[in-house]
C-alpha cells in the first residue's frame, strides 16, 4: 500500500466531497479516484477495501471539524461562563457551516452503520471517545454545567446542525444565535455548576 501523506489525504477528502454528494451508496473507490482527479485505481492503492476507506473517512472528518487551536485558544481567554458556551456552541455552528461535506458525510457514515454492524462498532467507538474528549474539556476548562449538563448541549445541538443541514428552511425563521442562549441559558440556570 502506498505511504504518500498527502495523496492518502486528498483521496480521504475526496471520499468526503462523494459521501456528501451521492451518499454512502455512491461512495466507491473509483467515484473517489474520480472526485480526486486521479488515475483509476489510485484509491485501490491506498485503502485495502471501502471499509477500510470509511474508517479513515471517520478519523479524517473528525480532523476537518476539530476548532483551529489559535482561535480556540482567542476564544477561550474570556472567563467561563454562560456567555462563553454560548459563543463556544455558536462557533460550532458557524464551522458546520463552513465544512458541511464533513458533517453531511458523518451523517451517511451514521446511516451506513446501521447496515454494517462493524463500522457501527467503529463508529460508536470514534463518537464515544470524541464525546467523552469534548466533556472533559468542558469541565476542565471551567465552564459551567457538570457532565449531564454538557451531554444535554451536545444532544441538542446535534439536533440543531442535522436539521441546518438536511432541512435548513425548518429554523431559517428562527435566530439561531437567539436559540443557542435560550438552550444554555435554560441549561445552564444561573450560570452556576
Amino acid at each position: 500500500m502506498r505511504q504518500n501523506p498527502a495523496r492518502r489525504t486528498a483521496l480521504l477528502d475526496a471520499a468526503i466531497e462523494v459521501l456528501a454528494r451521492d451518499g454512502s451508496r455512491g461512495l466507491t473507490l473509483r467515484a473517489v479516484d474520480k472526485e480526486a482527479g486521479v488515475p483509476t485505481g489510485t484509491t485501490t492503492n491506498y485503502f485495502t477495501n471501502r471499509g477500510d476507506l470509511l474508517r479513515q473517512v471517520m478519523t479524517r472528518t473528525g480532523e476537518r471539524l476539530a476548532p483551529d487551536p489559535e482561535a480556540l485558544a482567542e476564544t477561550m481567554k474570556a472567563k467561563p461562563s454562560r456567555e462563553l458556551t454560548a459563543i463556544l456552541l455558536r462557533q460550532l455552528l458557524e464551522r458546520m457551516r463552513a465544512d458541511k461535506p464533513s458533517h453531511l458525510a458523518m451523517l451517511e457514515l451514521r446511516l451506513e452503520a446501521t447496515r454494517r454492524p462493524e463500522l457501527q462498532e467503529d463508529l460508536t467507538r470514534i463518537f464515544a471517545t470524541m464525546l467523552d474528549a469534548n466533556i472533559k474539556w468542558h469541565l476542565d476548562s471551567g465552564l459551567p454545567g457538570d457532565r449531564d449538563t454538557v451531554l444535554l448541549l451536545y444532544v441538542a445541538m446535534l439536533g440543531v446542525i442535522v436539521d441546518d443541514l438536511t432541512v435548513p428552511g425548518l429554523l431559517e425563521p428562527y435566530d439561531t444565535g437567539k436559540l443557542i442562549d435560550a438552550l444554555v441559558t435554560r441549561s445552564l440556570p444561573g450560570g452556576g455548576r
